[in-house]
């Protein structure tokens, strides 16, 4: 009886990271053989799984997109239709869709006698000998969902963003959303068109800033460049600008306090409003900058048909949401835009000869493997600019790895264990990164164990990184 069908390489997730990884496995590799495990029956991860309205990205698609598949959509903003789609093309223009077990949930992974078993959900087992995780950092099961006082009570319908109900009808009715990250500045211009009214109800205000949804620049790139070299420049452009502001913020960051006040007092036109609802108490890109493309939150607001309440829930009553000030919002629907639920490496449980592994006591190498843990990468992004800079970085790095390991022969490759670790691998104060950290890797206190937040430094670092440098390897047998 023949044992559990074997590949050269397994990747986790048909989403951005999975099938970029694909690409650039079938670009270094073509004669390896691999398959990519989809948990869900389609492509596109992030961008299949959320459906709520206005879901977009808030990372301009110039930097988002693949370096090697430039971005010829006018939209620099995309809405996640587009951004699905898109990745869609990629994995069939590469013939990767080919290669997709869809419906394949990996639900544990074991190291054993120098190959990876890995079983999915429905029992099946298959082996590799090199595993690369690009499921992200949260669970698909399920976003954070608070336990708020009184829910049973409420006789409205109360829906989270991540799970986000096919049926749902908020046409003229009164909306009340729960947050003030990403996902709440989407949602409320977003649904106030039609609603009665939307309500954005936070505990404390995040910083926003309005990013133009075309990109000029780009589009006057394409008249005069070829397609990859406009792709290319416009790129670099907003490599250069985010970076920028990312270390102005972080470095003078009351003027760039004062920068993002002065932008949403003039969305705005009431500095009060302002001051009440969007001054937060903490420094700019301590946790991570919110973009309303075209300040659509603004106009919103403006119309009339959206408004910002900052306070806390007391409980919830059966006509809507009772504040802790006293005060009564009514609604008919409550959408709590609370955050994500974050587990490391898709949530697969790791083991090494059966032995479990706390990925939480181990460190970050490179941010692409684990201290200790033999053949096996991740994929995670920046938490300050596009994902896909730093996962196409990894998927070159794992590349130059394999290449190493193929020229000299070696089965077996195992970061070795940093003198001590210091920071966490998610450098953000939001709660839901907070609430999450002890399940993560740690970094070390010196390269290659530190993960830093700065691509113009990595894309220059990381593609002469030295393969060797803190790990071990084993021959082929």
């Amino acid at each position: 009886m023949s044992g559990p069908r074997h590949y050269d390489v397994l990747i986790i997730g048909a989403g951005l990271s999975g099938i970029g990884a694909a690409w650039r496995l079938q670009e270094a590799f073509p004669a390896k053989t691999y398959a990519v495990l989809e948990a869900r029956d389609a492509i596109g991860g992030t961008w299949d799984l959320f459906r709520y309205p206005g879901v977009r990205s808030d990372s301009d698609m110039f930097t988002l997109s693949y370096p090697f598949r430039p971005w010829t959509d006018t939209q620099s903003l995309a809405s996640g239709d587009k951004i699905r789609q898109y990745i869609q093309d990629t994995a069939d223009e590469g013939g990767i869709t080919a290669h997709i077990r869809f419906g394949s949930r990996v639900v544990a992974a074991d190291w054993a006698s120098g190959r990876w078993t890995v079983r999915l959900a429905d029992g099946t087992t298959l082996t590799c000998d090199f595993l690369y995780a690009c499921a992200g950092y949260y669970s698909y099961e399920g976003g954070y969902q608070p336990s708020f006082p009184g829910v049973a009570e409420f006789a409205g319908r109360l829906v989270h963003p991540q799970s986000w109900p096919a049926d749902l009808s908020y046409e003229g009715k009164r909306v009340v959303v729960i947050g003030s990250g990403a996902t709440a500045v989407t949602l409320v211009p977003a649904m106030a068109p039609d609603a009665a009214h939307v309500t954005m109800l936070q505990r404390s205000p995040s910083y926003l800033t309005s990013l133009p949804p075309r990109d000029v620049v780009a589009a006057a790139l394409r008249r005069t460049l070829p397609p990859r070299a406009a792709s290319a420049a416009a790129r670099a452009k907003n490599v250069l600008l985010t970076q920028g502001f990312y270390q102005l913020a972080r470095r003078r960051p009351d003027r760039v306090r004062k920068m993002l006040r002065t932008m949403a007092v003039r969305g705005l036109g009431d500095a009060d409003y302002v001051d009440e609802h969007f001054k937060p108490a903490y420094d700019p890109w301590d946790q991570r900058l919110c973009v309303i493309p075209g300040g659509d939150l603004w106009a919103a607001i403006r119309s009339g048909r959206a408004s910002v309440v900052t306070d806390h829930i007391s409980r919830f009553v059966p006509s809507g949401v009772l504040l802790r000030s006293g005060r009564l919002l009514e609604a008919d629907v409550v959408v709590s835009a609370t955050g994500l639920s974050l587990v490391p490496i898709g949530g697969v449980q790791v083991s090494i000869d059966g032995e479990p592994v706390s990925i939480g006591e181990r460190a970050a190498y490179r941010g692409i493997m684990l201290s200790g843990v033999p053949n096996l990468a991740y994929c995670i992004g920046y938490v300050n600019a596009s994902w896909t800079l730093r996962a196409d970085l990894s998927h070159r790095y794992v590349m130059r790895l394999l290449r190493h390991m193929d020229r000299h022969h070696l089965a077996v490759a195992t970061p070795t264990s940093p003198d001590g670790t210091g920071r966490p691998l998610l450098d953000l104060s939001s709660g839901y990164v907070q609430r999450a950290l002890h399940l993560f890797p740690r970094q070390g206190d010196k390269a290659p164990w530190i993960v830093r937040q700065n691509y113009l430094r990595d894309v220059i670092t990381t593609p002469r990184a030295d393969v060797t440098r803190d790990m071990t390897f084993e021959e082929t047998r």
